[in-house]
C-alpha cells in the first residue's frame, strides 16, 4: 500500500488527489490536509459569488473525496500540528498544493493607509473566508480604485456595482452583502498601467458589465488602438477588446446612478490622505517598443477612499521548503521541489491559468510520483495515515473528516436566505459546531 498526503484541498489538491487515485486505485491511500475545516479552497473562498456555475466543479471534487482511497483532514494547521518534513517521514510522497493566497504589496507610498485592502482580504471577506470575517471595507465613500486588468479586478468592481437583487441566487455572506447594500460608492475606477490589448480580462466576465442594473461602464475611446489592430490578437482576446469598444460607443445610461471606468495607461505613484486613503496620484503612461508601460511624468489625481490591488498573489513559504521570494511559489522542476516533495496549481506555476490548468498539473506529478514508486511495486512499510493520526491525536489536533463537512454543508444550506444555495458560515468555531449536529 502506497501513501500520499497533499497539502491543501483547493482545485490542484483534488486534481492531484484524483490523479493518485485513478493511477493506484486499491493500492494507495491519499490524505488531503488543509488548515481550514472545509474544503474546495479557491472555489469556495477565490470565485466570485455570483458564479454559481463555476462553483459547480466542486461536485466533481466531492466525488474525489468520497472514494475509499482518499481521506480529506480538514482543521490541521501546517506547522503547529504537523510539519513537511513528518509528513515525508510518514508518507512516500507530499504533494503542496497550498495555492497562492498572500496579496503581493503594490509596493508604493501609502500602501499601508486604512482603506487600501488586497484583493484576497476583499474577496475573502465577501466570501465568507474565516481570515477575512471581521475585515471592514469603506463603503461610505463615493470613490473607489480598482488596481489590476484581470478578472479578479473585474470581480471587485461587479460585486461593489451590483444591487442588493443582482446577487439573488448567490452565496455572497450575510456580512458582506449587508455592507454593500448601504454602500456609498458612485465611481469605480479600474486603473491598468498597459492599454486595452493587454488586459487579462476574458469575454465572459467584461460582457457581464454591460448588463448591470445600476452601473455603466465607460471606457475612453482614445485609449483604444486602431480597429485594424485587434487582427494581431488571438480570439478571446479580440472578443474582450470589442466588448471595450462596445462600451466605449455607448454613451452611459444616465438612468444608472454608478459607473465602471476603465482608466488604462495608468501607473498609481502613491496613496494619499489624513489618516486613511482618499485618493490615488497616477502617472500617465504609454507603451514602449518592448511592450511595457512607460511613465510619461503627466500625473493627476483619482478620489478613491476605497483602494482594492488587484496585482497578483503568492503562496506562503513553508519551514524546511526551499522558496522563491521573488516568484512568490516554491522553485521546481516539473512540479518536483526535491525528493518525494512536489508542488502543483499555484503553488507550482505561481497566480496564472484557470481552474481547469490544475488537472494536468495533477496528472503530470501523479505520472512522476508513479514513475518513482511503481503501482505494482513493493509498498515502502511507511505507516501514512495511521502515523499521522497518531501524531495529531498526541498534539490535541482536532481534524475535520468529510463526513463532517458534510454535517456543516447541510447547516449552511438549512440557514440559506430566499433563493440562496447556502448562507456561508464565517467562523472556524461555528464551522467546528455545525459538525456536531
Amino acid at each position: 500500500m502506497r501513501q500520499f498526503a497533499v497539502i491543501g484541498s483547493g482545485p490542484a489538491g483534488f486534481y492531484t488527489a484524483e490523479a493518485l487515485s485513478k493511477t493506484y486505485g486499491d493500492g494507495a491511500r491519499v490524505d488531503i490536509l488543509d488548515r481550514l475545516p472545509v474544503p474546495y479552497g479557491l472555489i469556495r473562498f477565490g470565485v466570485a459569488p455570483d458564479h454559481q456555475s463555476i462553483k459547480a466543479v466542486a461536485k466533481r471534487y466531492e466525488k474525489v473525496a468520497l472514494e475509499p482511497s482518499v481521506r480529506f483532514l480538514g482543521n490541521v494547521h501546517l506547522g503547529a500540528d504537523v510539519s513537511v518534513e513528518e509528513l515525508l517521514h510518514y508518507f512516500d510522497a507530499v504533494v503542496l498544493a497550498t495555492g497562492a493566497p498572500n496579496d503581493r504589496r503594490l509596493g508604493i507610498p501609502g500602501d499601508d493607509l486604512p482603506g487600501v485592502i488586497g484583493s484576497a482580504a476583499f474577496v475573502g471577506w465577501y466570501n465568507g473566508h474565516p481570515d477575512f470575517a471581521d475585515l471592514r471595507p469603506p463603503l461610505d465613500v463615493e470613490g473607489a480604485a480598482v488596481i489590476g486588468n484581470g478578472n479578479v479586478a473585474l470581480d471587485v468592481a461587479r460585486i461593489l456595482a451590483k444591487t442588493n437583487d443582482e446577487f439573488s441566487g448567490s452565496d455572497i455572506v450575510d456580512h458582506a452583502l449587508r455592507t454593500l447594500t448601504g454602500s456609498s460608492v458612485r465611481t469605480i475606477t479600474v486603473l491598468g498601467r498597459r492599454g486595452p490589448h493587454q488586459i487579462a480580462m476574458t469575454p465572459k466576465e467584461l460582457g457581464e458589465l454591460g448588463h448591470l442594473q445600476a452601473a455603466a461602464p465607460l471606457v475612453d475611446p482614445i485609449d483604444l488602438p486602431p480597429p485594424e489592430a485587434d487582427g494581431m490578437l488571438e480570439p478571446g482576446q479580440r472578443k474582450s477588446v470589442a466588448h471595450l469598444r462596445h462600451f466605449a460607443a455607448t454613451p452611459p445610461d444616465k438612468a444608472k446612478p454608478k459607473r465602471i471606468a476603465f482608466d488604462f495607461f495608468a501607473k498609481p505613484l502613491v496613496i494619499e490622505g489624513d489618516g486613511r486613503a482618499e485618493r490615488v496620484i497616477v502617472e500617465r503612461t504609454a507603451l514602449a517598443a518592448d511592450g511595457n508601460a512607460r511613465g510619461t511624468g503627466e500625473t493627476y489625481v483619482v478620489e478613491a477612499g476605497l483602494v482594492v490591488s488587484c496585482i497578483g498573489y503568492a503562496s506562503p513559504p513553508m519551514p524546511g521548503v526551499p522558496y522563491d521570494e521573488k516568484l512568490g511559489r516554491f522553485p521546481n522542476e516539473g512540479g518536483r521541489i526535491a525528493e518525494r516533495l512536489y508542488a502543483v496549481g499555484w503553488a507550482r506555476r505561481g497566480p496564472t491559468g484557470t481552474i481547469g490548468t490544475n488537472r494536468p498539473d495533477g496528472q503530470e506529478v501523479a505520472e512522476r510520483i508513479a514513475a518513482l514508486f511503481p503501482p505494482a511495486g513493493a509498498p515502502s512499510g511507511r505507516e501514512g495515515s495511521a502515523g499521522l493520526d497518531r501524531l495529531l491525536a498526541s498534539r490535541g489536533s482536532d481534524p475535520v473528516r468529510f463526513a463532517d463537512w458534510q454535517k456543516i454543508e447541510a447547516a449552511e444550506v438549512a440557514a440559506a436566505r430566499a433563493g440562496a444555495p447556502r448562507e456561508k458560515l464565517v467562523r472556524v468555531e461555528e464551522l467546528l459546531r455545525a459538525r456536531r449536529h
